[in-house]
């Protein structure tokens, strides 16, 4: 049996936003309306609920925490691309690694702090591993991290349609993709090797960040563009705290840092070093 609901009211939107806001710092604005009705109406048909309002009940009471990990896949948007924003990986290569050998450190260590589905930690694994190649004293580890446990399956398991890396050279396709046969036709595999350079878990911005001065590199791009003022300038903050001095920290060239206290300065475009 097919279930028919009511439409999501103003007031029950409302509900569900500052439950969103309150767990993970995104802001629904009021033209998200009828994108959560449709996306929150696929997961009441899954639970078998009749209502927005018992859903929301739903939410609320489950003690495990599981149903609102549901409902915060249900609302993200994970558009991802690898090489996106390619200058980011070209001024890695050209300045900031090079410089990072320079100084005579070692162990470079990165976060992509909202990996969705893997494709930037990947892109980043296959940069920093070029330049290993070159470099053999260099060496590095990447952590990434995303609150949707459903892009992060999709991520650990470095499974991609054809389409999704047809664009790519055809030396890094053959360097570290398998290509699929069978049952597995059309898809392409992330090789093992490069895999096991990332670690991926889950892990939500909003809370404490239990790192002081540890990363050398973090990725958050196109992210903050779901923030308001308020958690911008809480996240950056936070940030800043668990980069290394030195250390440099990319955003989405569609975001900006010029309406928030900060003390980066910028380096290139929508790239800051602390």
């Amino acid at each position: 049996m097919v279930l028919s609901y009511a439409p999501l009211t103003d007031s029950l939107f409302k509900k569900f936003s500052s439950l969103v806001f309150d767990n993970t710092g995104i802001f629904l604005k009021p033209e998200k309306k009828e994108l959560l009705n449709a996306r929150l109406g696929k997961r009441l048909r899954q639970c078998n609920i009749a209502s927005f309002e018992a859903y929301y009940d739903y939410v609320r009471d489950d003690t495990s925490g599981e149903e609102l990990i549901n409902l915060i896949n249900s609302v993200s948007t994970n558009f991802t691309s690898f090489f996106r924003e390619n200058s980011h990986f070209e001024y890695l290569t050209s300045t900031v690694l090079p410089g990072f050998s320079a100084s005579g450190a070692s162990g470079l260590k990165v976060w992509s702090a909202a990996c969705s589905s893997g494709e930037e930690p990947y892109t980043l694994a296959i940069v920093l591993n070029n330049y290993k190649q070159k470099k053999r004293s260099f060496s590095f580890v990447i952590q990434a991290t995303d609150i949707s446990t459903k892009v992060l399956a999709i991520a650990k398991a470095g499974v991609y349609a054809d389409e999704r890396v047809r664009s790519m050279p055809k030396e890094i396709l053959k360097q570290y993709f398998q290509k699929g046969k069978g049952k597995s036709a059309g898809f392409v595999r992330v090789k093992r090797g490069l895999r096991e350079s990332i670690s991926f878990k889950r892990f939500n911005l909003m809370g404490d960040f239990p790192w002081q001065e540890e990363f050398d590199i973090i990725f958050c791009r196109n992210v903050m563009i779901y923030f308001n003022r308020e958690t911008q300038q809480e996240l950056v903050n936070k940030f800043s705290r668990c980069l290394k001095p030195g250390g440099y920290l990319f955003i989405g060239h569609s975001e900006s840092l010029t309406s928030i206290d900060h003390s980066f300065k910028q380096v290139s475009t929508t790239a800051y070093k602390k």
